[in-house]
């Protein structure tokens, strides 16, 4: 073989050598930017366009459960509707898993699934600042400020993460993050101005509050207007977590914490027992226990009593007098400040001070 020609094969075999590590540094790349997880997977079927989440059957999704190709396919074919909530940590749970996912995967697809949540929810934000179990929906008490179950204290910890950069959020779109700090303000006020006042004395607040005048108000026939042991903790807990506090702010703070150790139930405890007799074969009843403290649920607007309701919406003062469905399906009774009251508020004190 000539000179000439020795050299020709030489390049041709460095070409394809050349063309051969190509293809795999593509392929490393390519495999590294599909990375998936398959709950996230799941996840993005189950946005809808506005980019919110909803809740099938008033039940939390089940993302560790797969989906046949019929249910792909249906919910692929459900993503105008328009049920997005913030019931049950819907959006909010999925926006604060995708933002991990990307961690983990580096799956852009993640990332802009919960930007998109995230805008969502600052869409979703009210004239008085606070958010609705439900958007766009705004049918019977969906509509109303919804602090029931934490809803809105979750998207508040959503938009401070994404304000901060934190938890992971630094990752997002940056444009997002001063979006986010004025929702996180809007929210602040929003809170302050619903704090109930008895004859002019700060409280506590309520499961959910009409927003255009902000009071207290009715949600499920079980759920009336009150001052709740449990709702309220939540919010605490989040406004002890904001940096130089405002006055406004501690003044809250500390309302609140007094009413929560004014209306604490010593001496009871709940039991859960065998019933035979009873539809779901179970009870829960109340018993005397001297080691025992107790908030619950509903406390009466006026005289801070606690107060039990049945599907009858009718107020009862004890929980054996509502039907045992409503006994056995819902916490009336929790310990739900004890951390707040024994720990994390000495602890902020300490650090602001009175």
């Amino acid at each position: 073989m000539s000179s000439k020609a020795s050299r020709g094969k030489c390049i041709r075999i460095l070409f394809l050598v050349v063309i051969h590590c190509s293809l795999l540094v593509q392929t490393k790349a390519q495999a590294v930017t599909v990375a998936v997880d398959s709950v996230a997977e799941r996840m993005l079927l189950y946005q809808r366009d506005n980019g919110g989440w909803p809740q099938p059957g008033g039940d939390p999704i089940k993302y560790g459960q797969g989906l046949t190709v019929v249910q792909q396919n249906k919910l692929r074919a459900e993503k105008g509707k328009l049920d997005a909530t913030i019931d049950d940590q819907a959006t909010t749970r999925e926006i604060n898993y995708l933002v991990q996912a990307f961690q983990q995967t580096e799956n852009p697809a993640y990332r802009q699934a919960a930007e998109r949540g995230i805008r969502y929810l600052l869409v979703a934000q009210n004239t008085t600042g606070g958010w609705g179990q439900f958007y766009p929906d705004t049918s019977g008490y969906h509509k109303h400020i919804t602090y029931n179950d934490q809803a809105m204290i979750d998207v508040m910890w959503v938009m401070k993460y994404t304000a901060d950069g934190t938890h992971g959020f630094d990752a997002v779109d940056k444009t997002l993050g001063p979006q986010a700090r004025t929702a996180v303000d809007r929210g602040v006020q929003c809170i302050l101005k619903t704090q109930y006042k008895q004859q002019g004395k700060l409280t506590a607040w309520c499961a959910q509050h009409d927003r255009k005048t902000l009071l207290p108000a009715n949600a499920r026939a079980f759920e009336l207007a009150s001052l709740s042991g449990n709702e309220s903790v939540g919010i605490v807990e989040f406004l002890i977590s904001l940096d130089n506090p405002s006055p406004e702010i501690r003044q809250a703070v500390h309302a609140a914490v007094a009413w929560l150790e004014s209306v604490k139930l010593t001496g009871i405890a709940i039991k859960r027992v065998k019933a035979p007799s009873q539809p779901r074969g179970q009870d829960v009843v109340v018993v005397q226990d001297s080691n025992s403290t107790l908030w619950a649920r509903f406390y009466d607007l006026d005289t801070n009593t606690p107060f039990f309701c049945g599907r009858d919406g009718v107020k009862k003062k004890s929980l054996a007098e509502i039907e045992n469905e409503r006994r056995t399906g819902y916490a009336w009774y929790g310990t739900w400040p004890a951390k707040l009251l024994s720990k994390d508020y000495p602890e902020w004190v300490k650090k602001w001070g009175h």
